[in-house]
C-alpha cells in the first residue's frame, strides 16, 4: 500500500511515501501533503494518508526541504517560499506516477503549510481541491499575538544580530524549537508544542526530527503572508479546518483569511486548541478532509 519515493525540486532531492489504494483500478485521485513548521512526515501524516487511501485516493507524503529525510542545508532552515515551490514539484512528480490521476490532484497542508497550500492552489490550476488545517496565514499578525510585547525589543535585536552574522558570511544561529524549561530560549512556548512533538519523538521511536530551527527561519516567518492569494483560490474548492481556541495559529486570523475567498469554500470549526486537531480530534479532522476530497476529486 505504501512505497518510498523521492523526487527533485529546485536542485534538491525530497523524500517521502506514495500510498496506493489496495482496491479499485487506477489511476486514482491523489492528495499531496507535507507537515507544518519543523514537522516531519512521521508526526501523524501517515495516519491521515491511511484515511485518505482507504477512501480510494493515492497519497503523496514528503518531508519539506532541510527537514526529515529530504535534502537541504542548513538543516532545519525553514523557507516557506521554497516550500511552496516544492509542493508544485511534488504535484508534477505525482502526475508522472502510474498510480495517480494527473487531472485529479488535491493538496492538504497543516499549520505552516496550511497557508502554503492556499497560495499553491491560487497559483496552480492543476490543484482541484485544497484542505487547509489550523493554518498559519500571516507572520507579523501571528507573532504579534504569539509574542508578549515586553519581549519584542529583544526579539528584534536577536534577528538583527543574526542578519549581521549572515552578512559577514557566518551561518545563521539556531534556536530550540521547544522545551519544558521556560528560562531556555525557544521558539514555540508552552507544554503543548513539546508534548505534541514528543508523542512521536523519543521513547524508543525512530525519528528524523531535530529540536532546532535557524534564526533565519524566523526572519522568513515575518515575511510570510498569503492574504494576497486568498481571493485567487476560486474556483478551486477550499476546505478550512479551524480550531476554535487556537493559541499557535490564532483563530481570528484564519477566519479573516477564509472570508477573503469568494468561494466555493467550506469552513469546519473544531472545539479544540491547535494540536488537538492531530490527536483528540483526529477522527473528525481526517474524516471531514477525506469527505471533501472524495466530493471534489
Amino acid at each position: 500500500m505504501r512505497r518510498d519515493i523521492d523526487f527533485k525540486s529546485e536542485g534538491l532531492t525530497l523524500r517521502g511515501w506514495l500510498y496506493k489504494p489496495s482496491k479499485g483500478k487506477g489511476p486514482f485521485p491523489t492528495v499531496v501533503m507535507a507537515h507544518g513548521f519543523s514537522g516531519v512526515k512521521e508526526m501523524g501524516l501517515d495516519e491521515y494518508a491511511e484515511v485518505f487511501c482507504k477512501a480510494g485516493m493515492a497519497v503523496l507524503v514528503y518531508d519539506n526541504r532541510c527537514l526529515g529525510e529530504s535534502e537541504g542545508k542548513p538543516r532545519s532552515d525553514i523557507d516557506p517560499v521554497m516550500q511552496m515551490r516544492d509542493y508544485r514539484s511534488a504535484i508534477t512528480f505525482a502526475q508522472s506516477q502510474k498510480e495517480c490521476d494527473a487531472n485529479r490532484i488535491g493538496v492538504w497542508g497543516t499549520s505552516y503549510t496550511g497557508g502554503t497550500v492556499c497560495a499553491v492552489a491560487a497559483l496552480d490550476r492543476r490543484v482541484k481541491a485544497v484542505v487547509s488545517q489550523v493554518p498559519f496565514m500571516n507572520g507579523v499578525r501571528n507573532l504579534q499575538q504569539f509574542l508578549p510585547v515586553v519581549n519584542m525589543k529583544g526579539f528584534r535585536q536577536m534577528l538583527d544580530e543574526d542578519r549581521q552574522r549572515r552578512v559577514e558570511g557566518k551561518p545563521s544561529q539556531y534556536m530550540k524549537m521547544c522545551t519544558l524549561d521556560p528560562t531556555e530560549p525557544h521558539l514555540f512556548p508552552g507544554e503543548q508544542t513539546y508534548n505534541f512533538i514528543h508523542r512521536y519523538v523519543g521513547k524508543g521511536k525512530k525519528s528524523t526530527w531535530e529540536n532546532r530551527v535557524t534564526l533565519r527561519s524566523i526572519d522568513y516567518m515575518l515575511e510570510y503572508d498569503v492574504s494576497g492569494y486568498m481571493k485567487l483560490i476560486s474556483p478551486t474548492p477550499l476546505l478550512m479546518i479551524v480550531s476554535e481556541f487556537d493559541t499557535c495559529t490564532p483563530t481570528d486570523i484564519a477566519l479573516d483569511h477564509f472570508n477573503m475567498v469568494p468561494g466555493p469554500k467550506k469552513l469546519h470549526i473544531i472545539d479544540s486548541d491547535h494540536y488537538e486537531a492531530y490527536v483528540e480530534k483526529f477522527d473528525e479532522t481526517s474524516a471531514v478532509a477525506r469527505d471533501f476530497f472524495v466530493e471534489n476529486l
